[in-house]
């Protein structure tokens, strides 16, 4: 996604989560060089509370490879007090890039040698 475009992954929460860890693998495609913020939410109605938040700056692999670059990263966070109609978002957010792909989720696991992006809450 390029400069300022912001991509969101919603789930339907069922459950209070504790505060610990969120174990995130973001694996993905580079095309261009891009500064990505990566979000953690927990959306409850029209209010959301950033849980984390980080910067990542990904290059693209050389020689042109469609092959997807490994990421993974423990994020800290408060508990989440569940009510029916809660919502954990996994947002993502190009902030330098003007190219809409410079950074693609790697939704094709091992094809691309890498891993689909997965969440794994604390417990």
């Amino acid at each position: 996604m390029g400069s300022g475009g912001s991509f969101e992954a919603e789930y339907a929460l069922k459950a209070s989560v504790p505060a610990g860890d969120y174990h995130v693998i973001y694996d993905g495609i580079i095309i261009r060089s891009v500064d990505v913020q990566f979000d953690l939410v927990w959306r409850r109605g029209a209010n959301d509370t950033v849980l984390g938040t980080w910067m990542e700056h990904f290059e693209p692999l050389p020689g042109g490879l469609y092959d997807a670059q490994p990421f993974v990263r423990d994020v800290p966070a408060q508990a989440i007090d569940f009510r029916k109609g809660d919502h954990f978002i996994f947002r993502y957010t190009g902030v330098s890039s003007t190219s809409m792909q410079a950074y693609i989720p790697n939704g094709d696991g091992a094809i691309t040698d890498g891993r689909i992006p997965n969440i794994t809450l604390p417990k």
